[in-house]
């Protein structure tokens, strides 16, 4: 983190391309965030044609590799480090990566995927930036059996811009790795994990009496900037911390990739998320919600139903002209919503419900389909300010407190950037990446004690 010489040439890290990062990381006043989904050994193929031989088998191979991928941490040295697809179940592997990192000064937690899956998360903090407060685990207990590992932190590092004891310098930080897509029935699943993760996170700064504090969400989110997990970050106020460095937008879905997967398709799945305590947030639920309405609109129209179509399929067999709570569950078991183990429950269908009949009446007439959020589900109530509206009701006054600003961002391979995938890379079948924060103070809500 440049307070200790990494005896690299910089001829190297010009060549890789990561000078720049390796520039930002050596000033005194940054924090960095690396984030790479090293591929377990026990899901790297060997062989196209023989499906079953994996690296895991051959030790040379996997004990190279993971060396070269340690080899690489230890050279940026990023304050943070979240790595997915640890293989926890391999003893010698995790006695490799718990020495290497804590001969070189990290705090490491690891965390296995539910059911003896086999792989697992890393986060390791290191000690010259971070006091660890507390850590977390989150098991979803779901089909995936996937995880998540929450670490909330105070920074120790003397920052000029926060120099002083009444600013608070604590933050979040919360490394995951979601449920793959193999078709569009798994969207809701997925959505789901995002949502019990910042369930998580706000149950448990409510619970420790904290205020709003900077969080970092890292990880192979295995979704990219055009799917329903994005717009349901972004609506929380996240950003992600690589498209802001380079000053994308939203709709600027091509520009970079972090990922070759196994069906050959290259697209950007691995994020860092932000978000600062001052940014704006709509209530958790009416996110959700939203979210919600609109996959139900994303898959009328891939059935290309257009307005009127699509108020006649949830129609149904209704007497009248309208929509009943029976013609909606209907629809929403024939997109593939409910009637899976991961699909919606009883009560997630009902407050659905409750939220589209706008009159109460128990139906849907085509104004409420039309103008609410069955079909026009970003239609929203109007920002009026900056605070977290999560906390509306327990916010007594503002304080100051630490947040970050991007500083920069680089994904490696290089290539990546471009949005291409070089056929030599072989430290993973994901790309790295690693941003760098600037801390600045800010003011923010302060709840109620």
């Amino acid at each position: 983190m440049g307070r200790k010489n990494r005896g690299t040439t910089k001829g190297r890290v010009s060549r890789l391309g990561t000078y720049a990062i390796a520039s930002s990381i050596d000033e005194p006043n940054s924090i960095s965030c690396t984030t790479f989904n090293i591929l377990a050994p026990i899901y790297k193929r060997l062989n196209h044609e023989d499906q079953s031989c994996r690296e895991s088998d051959y030790k040379a191979n996997w004990l190279s590799r993971n060396n070269r991928i340690l080899d690489w941490l230890l050279f940026e040295r990023s304050s943070i480090i979240c790595l997915q697809e640890f293989w926890v179940g391999n003893e010698e592997l995790v006695g490799m990566y718990d020495k290497r990192l804590g001969d070189a000064g990290y705090n490491n937690f690891k965390l296995a995927r539910t059911n003896n899956r086999g792989d697992g998360l890393l986060t390791a903090v290191h000690k010259d930036y971070f006091k660890v407060i507390a850590h977390r685990e989150l098991l979803f207990n779901d089909f995936g059996d996937r995880v998540a590992q929450l670490l909330h932190v105070e920074l120790i590092a003397p920052f000029a811009q926060c120099r002083t004891n009444n600013v608070r310098q604590e933050m979040l930080i919360v490394n995951t790795h979601l449920l793959f897509p193999h078709d569009s029935s798994f969207s809701m699943e997925r959505l789901r994990q995002v949502y019990k993760i910042l369930q998580y996170v706000d149950s448990y700064q409510k619970e420790n009496k904290l205020n709003p504090l900077p969080i970092i969400l890292c990880g192979d989110w295995n979704g990219s900037k055009r799917g329903h997990i994005y717009k349901f970050l972004r609506s929380q106020g996240f950003v992600s911390s690589y498209d802001t460095a380079h000053q994308y937008t939203d709709t600027d879905a091509q520009k970079w990739v972090s990922h070759r997967n196994h069906r050959g398709n290259i697209c950007g799945v691995d994020f860092i998320w932000l978000l600062n305590p001052n940014s704006y947030r709509k209530l958790l639920k009416t996110s959700w919600r939203n979210a919600i309405f609109s996959m139900f609109k994303y898959q009328l129209r891939r059935a290309s139903l257009t307005e009127k179509d699509a108020f006649a399929f949830l129609k149904a067999d209704s007497d009248g002209d309208y929509i009943t709570y029976a013609g909606f569950c209907e629809a929403l078991r024939q997109l593939n919503l409910i009637g899976q183990c991961y699909g919606l429950s009883a009560e997630e269908i009902n407050d659905l419900w409750l939220q589209a009949d706008i009159d109460g009446n128990g139906v849907l007439d085509y104004n409420e389909f039309q103008q609410h959020r069955v079909w026009n589900p970003s239609r929203s109530e109007p920002r009026d300010g900056t605070c977290d509206e999560s906390w509306d009701g327990i916010v007594s006054d503002t304080e100051e407190t630490i947040g970050f600003s991007v500083k920069n961002a680089v994904l490696f391979p290089t290539e990546a950037e471009k949005g291409t995938w070089p056929e030599d890379y072989s430290l993973s079948d994901h790309a790295k990446l690693t941003v760098v924060f600037s801390p600045v103070r800010m003011l923010c809500c302060q709840l109620s004690r």
